[in-house]
């Protein structure tokens, strides 16, 4: 793919190259690429796409058994609308209902432009493409490319790009956005990239970019997480916004469920609805149990409960009581965190009851699974037999990568797998730094929960809208060279000062920056992932706090090599740092268990009479306060905190009469700021 002629300019004793476009797009993953493409063919073809390594984001990366994207219904007798699926985005708690609006009226259109791509959702012979009902989901607005969807769209988009000729710079980290503070308000005019291949040379690998637009699709914020099921690939950059004052919200929000972690997968639909054995054993792989059966009372609701665990594939406090699913996942990460053994799916054989319970039998299922493994004609055999009949793809995914579930045990764990908050924006995902787009996961429209597959609809979407402001209201070039310096020489020079100390000799080399990640992700996933407490979140953002404090003034390097994880380090530091301020913020504010995560509360209930009594928690009250506000958090300009609480927005009742809209279209007053 080709890239751009780009200039030379001087800082100080230091020649970097500057590339020049109307929109600079980080990131390389689906909604980055859409972004792209559909600037191009609204007429902006004045773009460069820059990426730290092309196809390494989630989208390329990640998937499950069978990957949902959600959309409008477009099939069937099920009655449905943009303002339903709005309302059904909405209720879901503090999401923005005028964002959800825009995610369900734009809905067909972002997923037509994929199946025009190229994207195989299936249809049938007259044309319909069909749906199912996902998690928090009414009207089976479900489709499926199979279990790569998501990989699918990218090798779509990505054809595209190339068939556009959009240039594209690889191997090329950011480690800034440049601003421009001269007006009213901040915006952002380019970025600083560090080129992975010239890290050696005289300027450090610097590369500049002077940008009317940035599109910052970097995914989410997986570099924090040790337990994780996003790809290795995948880092997340939320610390290039934060540091230059972009806002947060929603940041107490995440998803979490079980996945393997050999091989980082989704472990929902038929893995799960073929109800395979749950493992555990010591750390050399002996002393093995089927600890659930120390907690259910019955096969039948033990069973049961693996099976929803395919349709209930989120850790969902809600689910925890009476033998629901989600006590699976506090199970599993008791076993693991509080234990220290390992668990495992076994898909070889049956549950048994271990002289605990009775073994396994059909007929000890609830209606629901029963129904669906008779409808399957997979009432026979064992799991991995089960999974054969139902989704042999599933078996073969494993394979693929090294792992045959046929045979061997699949190690699992509860991992961080979407977040769904991120940086603010409003209905056309700008940021509240001007002319700076975040699309995909790293814009936070979701709230407390979401409908499966949502969040490839955003991505679409999203970028679609952004794309549709830039080409029509951002059109201008970049600044010319003079101004553009006048405004940027003095953060550039910061960081090359910043990479000149990094390469000094000191305390913290290469090993000590791995080290630094490792207590990060610990940090992150002990007290900030699915199990919360007040005094733990507390603890941990003071040591976040100081650590960020010494990173910003103590880390050194061992070579040039090290710079793109130096840089990184920072980035990630400030990251979960402002994510635990707002987790402790709610937490301050009295809020309880929701969404997908637990916070313990000695005044609260015990989950099952087996577990300990530190397993207490409170759920939140559904019709609280706390559902119709959101939290807001960013730095100012001094580096302080700062938090505000606002109303969420309700779904708007728009004017729909075609003169109005016609006659609003016709004077170019549609695409306008929010």
């Amino acid at each position: 793919m080709s890239s751009k002629s780009c200039n030379t300019i001087a800082i100080g004793n230091f020649k970097i190259p500057c590339y020049s476009a109307n929109t600079l797009v980080i990131g390389s993953g689906g909604a980055s690429l859409n972004a792209a493409v559909q600037l191009h063919e609204l007429g902006q073809k004045n773009i460069l796409i820059v990426t730290d390594q092309w196809g390494g984001g989630t989208s390329n990366n990640s998937g499950s058994d069978k990957q949902t994207y959600y959309k409008m219904s477009l099939a069937g007798n099920v009655p449905d609308s943009s303002l339903d699926m709005a309302q059904d985005l909405f209720k879901g708690g503090c999401m923005h209902g005028d964002i959800a609006l825009c995610e369900a009226q734009n809905s067909a259109r972002a997923f037509f432009h994929l199946v025009h791509l190229g994207v195989p959702f299936p249809h049938d012979r007259f044309g319909a493409f069909v749906g199912y009902k996902t998690d928090h989901d009414p009207k089976q607005r479900g489709t499926s490319a199979g279990p790569l969807t998501s990989h699918n769209m990218f090798m779509a988009l990505a054809d595209e790009v190339k068939k556009k000729e959009i240039s594209v710079l690889d191997k090329h980290e950011v480690i800034a956005l440049l601003t421009d503070s001269s007006l009213k308000y901040k915006r952002v005019i380019g970025a600083i990239a560090l080129d992975k291949t010239s890290l050696d040379s005289g300027n450090f690998g610097f590369v500049i970019f002077n940008a009317e637009n940035v599109v910052l699709g970097t995914g989410g914020p997986a570099g924090i997480y040790k337990t994780s099921v996003y790809p290795e690939s995948q880092v997340g950059s939320h610390g290039l916004a934060f540091e230059i004052g972009a806002v947060g919200h929603n940041l107490t929000e995440s998803q979490f469920g079980l996945a393997s972690i050999k091989f980082r997968w989704n472990l929902s639909g038929t893995y799960q609805q073929v109800i395979p054995r749950y493992v555990s054993t010591d750390k050399e792989g002996k002393d093995e149990q089927e600890f659930l059966n120390n907690y259910f009372p019955d096969m039948g609701r033990l069973a049961t409960a693996v099976f929803l665990k395919g349709y209930q594939w989120p850790f969902d406090p809600r689910k925890v009581f009476d033998y629901g699913s989600s006590l699976i996942d506090l199970l599993v990460y008791q076993e693991i965190v509080d234990k220290g053994r390992r668990v495992f799916l076994d898909f070889t054989r049956n549950p048994s009851g271990a002289n605990i319970l009775e073994d396994f039998s059909f007929d000890l299922l609830g209606k629901e699974a029963f129904v669906y493994l008779e409808n399957s004609g997979a009432l026979f055999g064992t799991p991995i037999e089960r999974l054969a009949k139902m989704n042999q793809p599933a078996i073969n995914l494993y394979k693929d990568h090294g792992i045959d579930i046929t045979r061997d045990y699949l190690e699992i764990a509860v991992c961080a797998q979407h977040n769904n908050g991120g940086l603010k924006s409003n209905i056309w995902w700008e940021s509240n730094i001007k002319h700076l787009f975040p699309v995909g996961e790293v814009n936070g429209t979701h709230g407390v929960y979401r409908p499966g597959g949502s969040a490839l609809n955003s991505g679409q979407v999203g970028s679609l809208r952004a794309a549709q402001f830039i080409a029509r209201r951002y059109r201008d070039m970049p600044l010319d060279e003079n101004r553009f310096l006048a405004f940027t020489e003095g953060q550039i020079k910061e960081r090359l000062d910043q990479a000149g100390s990094f390469l000094q000799s000191g305390a913290f080399d290469r090993p000590s920056i791995e080290i630094i990640r490792e207590e990060i992700q610990k940090r992150i996933s002990s007290c900030g992932a699915h199990i919360r407490s007040f005094e733990k979140v507390e603890a941990a953002l003071q040591e976040a706090w100081e650590l960020y404090g010494r990173l910003k003034t103590g880390m050194k390097g061992c070579s040039a090599q090290d710079l793109p994880a130096a840089f990184k380090i920072r980035d990630l530091c400030l990251t979960h740092t402002l994510y635990l301020e707002a987790i402790l913020e709610y937490l301050n504010k009295g809020g309880r268990s929701r969404g997908s995560y637990l916070v313990l509360d000695e005044s609260g209930e015990k989950p099952c009479s087996q577990l300990d009594e530190k397993w207490r928690f409170s759920l939140e009250n559904e019709e609280s306060s706390d559902r119709g506000r959101i939290l807001e958090i960013c730095l100012d300009d001094d580096g302080k905190i700062r938090k505000t609480w606002v109303d969420v927005r309700p779904v708007p009742r728009e004017d729909s009469w075609f003169e109005n809209i016609w006659s609003e279209f016709r004077k170019d007053d549609v695409i306008k700021e929010a």
